[in-house]
């Protein structure tokens, strides 16, 4: 039987124990609880409260205007629905670059606000001493490499990173680093499959791949995309599994033809 069958909750430990059994990770965000209680009984391993939020739930065009309490907002909702995965929280735009202190100050507030599990940073040398910082605090970090959201103005496009080889070269550099530090995952995000193959080789701990070929220890799409909520994006890298943008639309035009036609409520439905 494997590891991921045998635990009632995932912890870090558990995702190290995967990668050393080449077992794979799977990972979706989750916002609100209703959805997280749904993804967490289909036994997915991590969920994600993404600064995606800022896109996906606000209509927002980047990550960057959601705020700390907005992520505490989403991640407690979350946590309230979670029995078995495990939760990992992005700290937003703001909260923690340049400064260490207020990375510690913000992590903690999540972990303590929200009862999260870990916290999730994007970035590498340039944030080291806030990693440094939330990790002598006891809670576990999640990088993020590759594509990082946060910083779309300063790249000015979502196009894939890492093609180059100084710009590859600097992201095993900054993987290495983080790994040292104590990060127990990394993120990467839209590079090329051969660079995401060899910096996942390279680690001892798990890599969770977005747009980054096959050979990464674990997946991780946004749910609202992947259950086909979202038209509007459709990148290479996203399959969708189900087309609920079309069932939900059909759903309410049902509803809206009942109600006007007096067929809801019938009489089974009324008191």
């Amino acid at each position: 039987m494997s590891i991921h069958k045998e635990i009632k909750r995932i912890t870090t430990q558990v995702l190290q124990e995967m990668k050393a059994e080449k077992q794979k990770i799977a990972m979706l965000t989750a916002y609100d609880f209703s959805m997280a209680r749904i993804l967490d009984a289909s036994g997915m391993d991590i969920l994600l409260v993404g600064d995606s939020a800022s896109n996906v739930m606000a209509g927002h065009e980047t990550t960057l205007p959601i705020t700390l309490d907005q992520m505490i907002y989403h991640a407690a909702s979350v946590i309230r629905a979670v029995r078995r995965a495990l939760v990992v929280v992005d700290l937003p735009f703001g909260s923690y670059q340049g400064n260490s202190r207020l990375a510690l100050e913000s992590a903690i507030r999540i972990m303590k606000e929200a009862g999260a599990h870990s916290v999730k940073l994007e970035g590498g040398q340039e944030i080291e001493n806030s990693v440094r910082r939330i990790l002598s605090a006891g809670i576990p970090v999640m990088g993020h490499l590759g594509l990082t959201p946060q910083s779309i103005y300063k790249f000015g496009t979502y196009t894939v990173r890492a093609t180059e080889e100084e710009e590859a070269n600097r992201l095993k550099e900054d993987a290495m680093l983080l790994e040292s530090l104590g990060c127990f995952a990394l993120v990467l995000e839209k590079i090329p499959a051969s660079l995401a193959k060899e910096v996942t080789g390279s680690l001892h701990i798990p890599t969770i791949g977005i747009g980054a070929g096959p050979h990464t220890d674990g997946q991780v799409l946004v749910s609202h995309d992947m259950l086909g909520l979202n038209k509007g994006f459709s990148p290479r890298f996203l399959r969708r599994y189900a087309n609920l943008y079309e069932t939900i639309l059909n759903a309410s035009q049902q509803y809206i033809r009942d109600v006007k036609s007096s067929n809801f409520p019938n009489e089974q439905e009324q008191y």
